[in-house]
């Protein structure tokens, strides 16, 4: 049996954001006959930011008719300093139901991602300062009351989605149907215009989809140009923490090179991929169940001690897919929601206690509160299917009563035991917490 070693008087940090999400809760204040609801269950599990890319294909959200630019501004020729050129109605919805679940927004300026025939939104817009002053309104309407509007003092307003996504001789671009030259006036007008009118608020992108050279010519060419960026977001896909880890320090050393040393490194799309082709159908099974559960946790954990990521945001928890947190159909929590609601104890943690001893597969997450009363949460996460069960011994330095909870193929992150005795066998892919009674 090897043994986790934590020392209580090697206090850290404070634990960051890691379980935001994409996607909002599953409510509509407006129109609920057929009354389902994951609003309780969201709002428990204290996630604090949403993203809301992609939420206009789902009808909870306000459907078609929500989030995108050229929803919220549908007729590019109309008057941008006109509050009637604005359809805000189902965002302003969308964005109240998900306060109500005490989470904030996570505003994408841009367009949903478009696998159809024929594109619409992601053709370039025929003047990018216009552009910029449609985004300027919006931010306007939530945060300054503007055009019947609100006070919601949105923190983080991202400028697209992907625009790296496909070659600018791609003959079906998804995300960005312009070249990448032309990306580059756009993000440099649209963040210097922004910045220039809202100094205090955090503006970023690129939501880089992956091309990792792409990123380097796109943030040598920002410091070029001076363009500011508050945050830098990407997305990566996978079936191992270690190639979160690995590509949050490439994009960080990516930052500092090109002078963006202060820049957040948000990865705001990441989830359990293990091939997006003949693979893909174990990928979304294996997000909906208790592996995917696992991966995320131990994701989670690895990213509280990376230094490359600033803030997670998992993609997704509308209504698709790719959401292991909630059951398509009956809205109740799935084995993906425990680690979600996990992290969210963290918060009230006030320094994180770091491992001192690595058991392989097994990742680890620890935190005293201002009680000094210790909350832990391990991990056993293999990508190997036939990944055996492990025996650990967890030493704190000093003896107490801890009340266990596992999530497995058995449990649902239920107590099942008082004790004082911390030798625990776990399956692979399972997790438990232990906290300090």
């Amino acid at each position: 049996m090897e043994t986790l070693t934590f020392d209580l008087n090697k206090k850290g940090g404070k634990f960051k954001i890691l379980n935001a999400t994409n996607g909002g809760p599953w409510h509509r204040r407006h129109a609920n006959d057929q009354y389902r609801s994951n609003l309780e269950s969201y709002k428990a599990a204290r996630i604090p930011y949403s993203r809301n890319h992609d939420s206009g294909v789902v009808g909870i959200y306000g459907g078609p008719f929500s989030h995108d630019i050229t929803r919220i501004f549908p007729n590019f020729d109309a008057d941008a300093e006109d509050p009637a050129s604005y359809d805000f109605a189902c965002t302003d919805e969308s964005i109240l139901c998900t306060l109500e679940a005490g989470t904030k927004t996570f505003f994408r300026l841009g367009q949903t991602i478009e696998h159809q025939i024929k594109k619409h939104g992601i053709i370039p817009p025929p003047d990018f300062k216009k552009w910029a002053v449609i985004c300027e309104h919006i931010i306007r309407h939530y945060n300054e009351g503007w055009a019947e509007g609100y006070h919601f003092d949105i923190e983080y307003w991202e400028i697209w989605n992907e625009p790296d996504l496909d070659p600018d001789d791609s003959a079906n671009k998804r995300t960005w149907a312009g070249t990448k030259a032309e990306f580059f006036n756009l993000y440099e007008i649209a963040a210097k215009h922004l910045k220039n009118c809202f100094p205090h608020l955090k503006i970023g992108g690129p939501a880089l989809a992956g091309d990792e050279e792409w990123a380097a010519d796109f943030l040598a060419e920002m410091r070029k140009r001076d363009v500011p960026i508050d945050f830098f977001s990407w997305h990566v896909y996978g079936s191992t923490p270690d190639k979160m880890i690995k590509k949050a320090e490439r994009i960080k050393a990516l930052l500092n090179k090109n002078g963006y040393k202060k820049a957040e490194s948000i990865l705001n799309e990441w989830n359990y991929v293990k091939g997006w082709t003949d693979e893909f159908v174990y990928t979304v099974q294996t997000i909906h169940g208790m592996k995917g559960a696992a991966f995320t946790m131990a994701c989670m954990s690895e990213a509280q001690k990376c230094t490359g990521i600033d803030m997670l945001m998992y993609y997704d928890t509308r209504p698709s897919a790719f959401c292991g947190v909630f059951d398509f159909y009956t809205y109740r929590p799935l084995k993906g929601y425990y680690p979600f609601q996990w992290y969210g104890m963290f918060y009230d943690m006030i320094a994180e206690i770091r491992c001192e001893s690595s058991i392989e597969d097994i990742y680890t997450l620890c935190g005293v509160d201002k009680n000094d009363k210790i909350l832990c949460v391990l991990t056993h996460y293999s990508d190997n299917d036939a990944a055996r069960a492990k025996s650990v011994k967890v030493d704190f330095g000093r003896k107490g009563k801890y009340e266990i909870c596992f999530l497995d193929e058995k449990h649902d992150a239920e107590p099942v035991a008082i004790t004082d005795k911390l030798e625990l066998t776990m399956e692979n892919n399972s997790c438990v917490m232990i906290k300090e009674v």
